[in-house]
């Protein structure tokens, strides 16, 4: 994966390096014995002047030309022929050739050729310019500090504008979707460009599509089911109005008879509005996690069920060890209204099997009944809150699969709901036998 940090390390590395190579390059080329003779002020047109001169009147005034040069400038000229030999010298000064050299010299030794238009002679000139000279030279010109400000000024701001635009972009595209968030409005496919980045743009990216699908279904299920609750009530309440209203209106003996049906009716509202609150429990903060003891909730469960339904029979089978971390309170609802979702459909004469095994690292916790089934069609739709498949009289609200659909969820597993190929319904946990979720 590529790292943004690495990145902007490496483009400020890469950003000085070039600044230092290119600056090494400028120096060396401001440095090299033609760019020196081209333009430095004194030597550029020296040679041609002193042709004109020494041609036109002399030996000796280019002699006096050249101490001048070296009086104002310090710079020694020497002149040969083509064969070598010294044209003109400074007085009491000792001639060097053109090929000498002395490492250690204070002096800068340069030399070039130069034809003469007017004759076709061909003389070489051999300068020695002070080190010193050449330095205030370089200082004064301004050319070389400047040169390499502006060297790297240019590269800086090359940089620094694609470092600027690499992490804008995506900055601005979040925010653009953070934005969409809060508006409801949030697409998951806008995002889809930069988190297929293999950076932490991308791993952004994608932690911010899941937050934002989890956020959005969350928003959805929480409006389905104000939605849902409000259609629920509406009817053990519409039931209450009309025997509150016959209640008024009757004698004592007709009184007598509606005050079990008041009773029923709030038990019922009372029991919807308490599984609406377990459910909306489901969704907070349920604390730290604890050891469960499977066996013994599932026995403890199994003894309860007996006491509400006598003529059922409960099959119990526990693989050994199968310890699982997790919410006891939680775990123990989900199983519970698996079980009496089976005990509202299955025949007296046939028993209810609940099985717990070990496949891999997760525990398969099924119940199966022998009642009718679900069709098809409608298998996929169980566990929605408030959905009870067409047909179905039993007694509920539709709650129960819901909520240990969602307490699986919360333990890291799922919920698995399918017609028994032999027969009947199975309601199936699987949770992983490992975890510890806050």
């Amino acid at each position: 994966m590529r790292s943004i940090f690495w990145r902007i390390l490496a483009s400020f590395w890469l950003a000085l390096a070039l600044v230092a190579g290119l600056s090494l390059l400028l120096g060396r080329t401001l440095n090299q014995d033609s760019w020196i003779l081209a333009r430095h002020p004194v030597v550029k047109d020296l040679a041609a002047r002193w042709t004109n001169i020494y041609e036109s009147q002399g030996a000796a005034e280019a002699r006096r030309f050249l101490e001048g040069v070296r009086r104002e400038h310090r710079i020694d000229v020497q002149v040969f022929d083509d064969a070598g030999e010294p044209l003109v010298a400074r007085r009491g000064t000792a001639l060097e050739g053109p090929r000498s050299r002395h490492p250690n010299s204070p002096w800068r030794r340069l030399g070039t050729d130069y034809t003469s238009p007017a004759s076709g002679e061909t003389y070489l000139f051999l300068y020695r310019i002070p080190h010193t000279e050449l330095a205030a030279w370089h200082r004064d010109s301004l050319l070389w500090p400047l040169s390499a400000l502006g060297i790297a000024l240019v590269v800086l701001s090359l940089f620094s504008l694609l470092l600027t635009l690499a992490i804008s972009r995506p900055l601005n595209r979040l925010r653009s979707a953070v934005h969409d968030l809060g508006r409801t409005a949030y697409q998951q496919n806008s995002l889809a460009a930069l988190a297929a980045r293999k950076d932490e743009f991308g791993v952004l990216a994608q932690d911010f599509n899941r937050m934002g699908e989890r956020l959005q279904g969350l928003i959805d299920s929480q409006r389905q089911l104000l939605r849902d609750v409000s259609h629920e009530l509406r009817s053990p309440l519409a039931r209450l109005r009309i025997a509150l209203a016959l209640a008024e209106r009757a004698d004592e003996a007709e009184r007598a008879r509606l005050w079990p049906r008041l009773h029923q009716e709030c038990d019922r509202l009372e029991a919807l509005i308490g599984e609406i609150l377990t459910l909306a429990r489901l969704d907070g903060n349920p604390g730290a996690t604890h050891a469960i003891d499977l066996a013994a909730l599932l026995a403890r469960l199994r003894d309860d069920a007996r006491l509400s339904a006598p003529e059922q029979q409960i099959e119990l089978q526990v693989e050994p060890n199968l310890n699982l971390q997790g919410w006891p309170d939680m775990l123990e609802r989900a199983i519970d209204n698996l079980l009496r979702n089976a005990l509202r459909f299955n025949p007296a004469e046939q028993p209810i099997e609940v099985r717990a095994e070990r496949q891999q690292d997760r525990l398969c916790l099924s119940v199966r009944d022998h009642g009718p089934g679900v069709a098809d069609e409608h298998v996929g739709q169980l566990g929605e809150p408030f959905f009870r498949a067409p047909g179905q009289t039993a007694a509920g609200h539709g709650l129960g699969l819901a909520i240990a659909r969602r307490a699986a969820e919360r333990h890291g597993g799922r919920l698995l709901l399918a017609n028994h190929p032999q027969g009947g319904f199975v309601a199936t946990l699987e949770l992983p036998l490992a975890t510890d979720r806050c």
